[in-house]
């Protein structure tokens, strides 16, 4: 069966960044499309190269300074499994500056890598491409982040509801998990992904003393998403340090099965807490690692509230991912209790709050936190919206409303 070629947004991107940068890198988890992206810009005059294969990378890592020599422009898939090579090309690049010399792809954050960290500052942007939005999946061309800091209600034209929007949230974005026909099917295919990952990704970027607990701290992260780490407590249970375990979640962050939020503070509400929430970067993931399927969710619909959560956070960054505009994401949590998922703020200060509910009703309770966060805001406060998984769009008073999920991607 032919994979469906679904349109990617962030390829104008890439083509934009070609034309000022001399490296543009293309940054995000295995299977979510990069290679089928990037080698839509190779051709005869720009050779496609991926060190998933054996001769290529056996070849740059015998002597990567002589792979690199004589190379015009080049698309380079995997670059992570040798950093060394970034080093050739920052030469490269320095001898001869013009814009879009190097397309690169790579399944880790690399720039984390100390080798690496600085080599290509100032030559290079970076450009995220997550698992398919469903923006993507249905073809449209979603606003959400632009309408919400023009302080206006967002739009919601195909709301999800019911079974809808809890089959979306489980089937998670990896292109290939999306053609397999059952639920069954595709929790075997994020299984093999995790193992495929946590066996071999992890060797290509650090040295883990203990990674047969990979997998082990990866369930007890699941089993957390939605909530703040507790690195002294899972050290704790998995057997290792405070400090060594923070080192291994870092290590998941650097390969986007996760990712921590960091939480909000202002002038007039200093930070309450250090302690970053956690989130996975697939829905379909989370529920595999977690063991919840349809059937677990119908019987049990707390169970979704983390999913749902999980999958607003992973719509908002692939929304932000294509976005010429800079957000900081965060969250919020005052001495009361009151709290908002995810605090969103733009290059200018302003501030939009953002709520999650698994729930197709609404009501004026469900705003305490981002009441509070908008006396927060020193005047800097544009919006806040609770997403829920009803239809319809409620106001709820000066600068608050209630939408559907939908209008992620409407």
């Amino acid at each position: 069966m032919t994979k469906p070629l679904y349109p990617r947004f962030g390829k104008e991107r890439i083509r934009e960044m070609l034309k000022h940068r001399r490296v543009v890198l293309l940054s995000g988890p295995r299977q979510s499309g990069k290679t089928t992206l990037v080698q839509q810009f190779a051709n005869e005059s720009i050779p496609f190269f991926t060190l998933d294969s054996r001769a290529t990378l056996d070849s740059v890592r015998f002597d990567p300074e002589t792979f690199i020599h004589g190379i015009d422009r080049a698309v380079i898939d995997e670059i992570q499994r040798v950093p060394e090579l970034i080093l050739s090309i920052k030469r490269s690049v320095d001898t001869d500056p013009r814009p879009g010399r190097f397309l690169l792809t790579g399944s880790a954050n690399i720039m984390t890598l100390p080798q690496v960290a600085d080599s290509l500052a100032g030559r290079m942007s970076t450009i995220p491409l997550l698992p398919l939005a469903q923006g993507e999946l249905l073809d449209l061309n979603p606003s959400f982040l632009e309408q919400i800091f023009s302080g206006t209600t967002p739009k919601s034209r195909i709301p999800f509801v019911g079974q809808k929007i809890e089959d979306t949230v489980l089937a998670g974005g990896y292109p290939e998990a999306l053609t397999l026909p059952s639920w069954q099917d595709r929790q075997d295919w994020h299984h093999d992904y995790v193992e495929s990952v946590l066996r071999r990704d992890i060797r290509d970027i650090v040295r883990l003393d203990r990674i047969e607990l990979a997998p082990r701290l990866l369930a007890m992260l699941a089993h957390n998403s939605g909530n703040t780490v507790n690195y002294s407590g899972l050290a704790r249970r998995i057997g290792l340090s405070h400090v060594t375990t923070r080192k291994y979640v870092s290590v998941l962050e650097s390969l986007f099965l996760v990712r921590t939020l960091r939480p909000w503070h202002s002038n007039t509400l200093k930070r309450l807490t250090k302690s970053p929430k956690l989130h996975f970067l697939d829905t379909g993931l989370l529920a595999t690692v977690r063991g919840i399927s349809p059937d677990h969710v119908g019987r049990n619909r707390a169970q979704f509230g983390p999913l749902l959560e999980c999958f607003v956070f992973s719509e908002l960054l692939k929304l932000d991912s294509w976005n010429r505009d800079r957000f900081i994401f965060s969250y919020f949590r005052d001495r009361d209790g009151k709290e908002v998922d995810f605090v969103i703020e733009d290059r200018r200060g302003r501030v939009v709050g953002v709520d999650v509910k698994a729930s197709a009703t609404v009501s004026s309770s469900d705003f305490k936190g981002l009441r509070r966060l908008a006396t927060v805001c020193d005047g800097r406060f544009v919006l806040g919206v609770v997403l829920y998984t009803g239809t319809q769009i409620l106001p709820f008073g000066d600068r608050m409303v209630a939408a559907p999920i939908s209008a992620l991607w409407s």
